[in-house]
């Protein structure tokens, strides 16, 4: 069984944005595992790391957050995209890919021209 690994910060971002798009609004915990269920639990998405992103993505009005009740019954606060996260998901998927695919050159030829 493989381990779990920590998701690299920058990656974080896109991560998130792309779950509240296909979700909808969620508190943090359900992004959490959203993350983690789709990676096949290879990723590990803590508190420490997914808190500051989310305040983070929140002040710069990528996300915005109103306070609800969780499947639980207890208080949560539930992250929703924007307009302007959607901009910015769509922007950073387009780096990504472009990151992706030069990262794909260089270890299928072993950085040979």
């Amino acid at each position: 069984m493989a381990s779990k690994t920590d998701v690299w910060q920058g990656t974080l971002t896109l991560m998130i944005l792309r779950t509240l798009d296909t979700l909808g609004p969620q508190h943090g915990y359900g992004i959490a595992r959203r993350i983690e269920q789709i990676s096949g639990d290879l990723l590990s998405v803590n508190y420490g790391t997914l808190h500051p992103a989310l305040l983070k993505l929140e002040q710069e009005g990528t996300i915005a957050s109103e306070w609800g009740q969780s499947e639980n019954g207890r208080r949560a606060k539930f992250y929703r995209l924007t307009r302007g996260g959607r901009a910015e998901m769509a922007r950073a998927s387009r780096d990504w890919a472009q990151t992706t695919a030069i990262m794909a050159r260089f270890l299928a030829d072993g950085g040979e021209a």
